[in-house]
């Protein structure tokens, strides 16, 4: 799972924002980026228009998963080392609750219409279901083995969980939260994101592909080869990027046709991917280089390098803009 992750041998608010802001937002718009650092056991705050590291946070047992509430105006860690899930404020960066769960608590995801919090349990193929507030158990979801990535669509209609071991997706309900299918997707599947489109892509990282899927009619659209062992997906520009762990590079394809576009040169082992900007910025946290590229979706190439804590992973969704003036960590302690 994440904290047992084994290198190739060659390879030792008013922050919260209502709505995402538009790609037009004003020049002094904030993008910041919430980066995990799991060797360092610490959180990275990078600011992504300054290109530099604000803040390093303390987060004990390793963090890997992270996702961010517009609502609560938090984000949220998961340990998987010492089994802890923790929420902290967006505004001043300090830690407001936690919680400790059984299992292997792995992969995160936020749904503010409904305040809940879902954490995949990768040793028995479930998912917690938290209070977003008060991180309280309200439940367990069963799910095929040892799930890792979570999703939460935007419609507000399903959740979706990557089940690694049994090569499939589960797809539950959001209003009661029953399971409506199982999807059967490539090998070894471990991130997950939705396109713009209300899309499932899968990164299959023991097939080398990406599973698209329809979730509406839970039926598989497409397989996309990318490069090798992709891990994670994130969309901009009417594209897909894929973050390849093996390759250190980010495979790129196109959302209508799904035929490749590039292959881009990344920092060594890229993992957690997210959009930044409005959809104007790719960011790729690169495990064993300790940077964040940050990528031009539209020209295709890398334009600038943000070093970060040991072992950045920020496996989930950990971007945020923001309006101008709401910086991040504001009024914490230094």
């Amino acid at each position: 799972m994440l904290s047992a992750h084994v290198s190739r041998a060659t390879r030792t608010l008013a922050l919260v924002v209502a709505v995402a802001l538009p790609a037009s937002a004003p020049a002094d718009a904030g993008s910041f980026a919430f980066v995990t650092n799991q060797n360092s056991s610490d959180l990275s705050v990078i600011d992504l228009i300054e290109r530099r590291e604000i803040r390093r946070i303390p987060v004990p047992g390793k963090p890997a998963g992270v996702a961010i509430s517009h609502t609560t105006g938090s984000f949220y860690t998961v340990s998987p080392d010492d089994k802890t899930v923790r929420r902290f404020s967006i505004e001043t960066c300090d830690l407001i609750a936690s919680t400790t769960l059984p299992g292997g608590p792995t992969g995160i995801a936020v749904d503010d219409r409904s305040g809940r919090l879902f954490v995949s349990d990768w040793y028995n193929a479930g998912i917690f279901v938290l209070d977003s507030q008060e991180l309280a158990h309200l439940g367990t979801l069963q799910t095929g083995s040892a799930p890792a990535g979570l999703v939460v669509s935007s419609s507000g209609v399903w959740l979706a969980s990557a089940d690694r071991d049994a090569h499939q997706v589960s797809l539950f309900s959001l209003t009661d939260l029953a399971l409506r299918a199982t999807i059967k997707v490539g090998i070894r599947p471990f991130g997950l994101a939705e396109d713009p489109q209300g899309r499932l892509h899968v990164a299959n990282v023991g097939s080398n592909d990406v599973t698209v899927i329809d979730p509406e009619l839970a039926t598989v659209v497409s397989s996309v080869p990318v490069g090798e062992r992709p891990y994670g997906v994130a969309f901009a520009a009417g594209r897909a990027f894929v973050t390849d762990q093996y390759a250190d590079t980010l495979s790129v394809y196109d959302l209508d046709s799904f035929e490749s576009v590039a292959t881009l040169d990344a920092g060594e082992y890229p993992e957690g991917i997210d959009a930044a900007q409005g959809g104007e910025m790719i960011v790729s946290a690169n495990w064993f280089s300790n940077t964040l590229s940050l990528i031009d979706p539209t020209a295709l190439k890398v334009i600038a390098e943000i070093e970060t804590g040991d072992g950045p992973r920020a496996f989930g969704r950990f971007t945020l803009d923001t309006a101008p003036g709401d910086d991040p960590c504001s009024n914490g302690q230094d």
